[in-house]
């Protein structure tokens, strides 16, 4: 899982990144968290959904998909992680992963916890190329039913990484456990060539990109170290 990241500081680094024509309520500036943490403000890419044909467009909100069942936009249990393997199934995700509501969350870096030298060392994770990450999500608006105000939110999507040699690394490990079934997590990052897919495929596309990418797009180390 994924608690902590740094959006790019410039909008115009996400929309040169992204292919963003289109006008942005921001007006040129940043208005999102400069590091995100869960419940935060960050910006995330979709398909315009008030857009007939395809454009891509730039929105921000809560980092935490707020549920159309919520009661409050301010959820008591985390929702910034969602588990890819349970998205057709769990009540929170299920309607819009179901119709489609895949997002691209983007990233200069995210931080990760390592437990190997038996105490947690941060380590920072950014693209090997030195282009930033395109993490997968989903999107959602809430409604407050008292107020009519809408809320933008996003959740971050994880997959199983027991068996990366890289992402296995990270975080505190279970000693009940076997190495192989430890459901070590990993954020899912999109290769560019992969973003129209993820954005207006089919939900069988979509489910073809669930994947890490190999050891060697990333660069990680300590983060007091980079």
């Amino acid at each position: 899982m994924c608690n902590r990241y740094k959006p790019p500081p410039d909008i115009r680094d996400i929309e040169l990144e992204w292919e963003i024509t289109g006008k942005n309520p921001g007006q040129g500036g940043r208005w999102w968290d400069e590091v995100l943490f869960p419940r935060g403000q960050g910006p995330f890419i979709r398909r315009a959904h008030n857009d007939a044909g395809y454009t891509r467009e730039l929105a921000v909100g809560t980092w935490g998909l707020i549920p159309w069942f919520a009661k409050e936009a301010r959820l008591k249990y985390p929702t910034n992680n969602a588990r890819s393997e349970e998205l057709e199934a769990k009540a929170s995700y299920k309607h819009p992963w179901a119709r489609g509501q895949r997002c691209i969350i983007p990233a200069q870096d995210f931080d990760e916890p390592n437990w190997e030298t038996g105490k947690n060392v941060w380590w920072r994770f950014r693209r090997a190329d030195g282009r930033p990450w395109g993490l997968a999500g989903l999107w959602s608006i809430w409604k407050d039913p008292a107020t009519g105000q809408e809320h933008e939110s996003y959740t971050m999507l994880t997959i199983n990484a027991d068996a990366h040699p890289l992402m296995r690394r990270m975080h505190k490990p279970d000693p009940k456990l076997p190495p192989d079934r430890q459901d070590k997590r990993s954020v899912i990052p999109l290769a560019p060539e992969d973003y129209d897919q993820w954005l207006a495929g089919t939900v069988a596309d979509a489910k073809a990109l669930l994947r890490v990418p190999p050891v060697d797009i990333f660069n990680a180390a300590p983060a007091e170290a980079s």
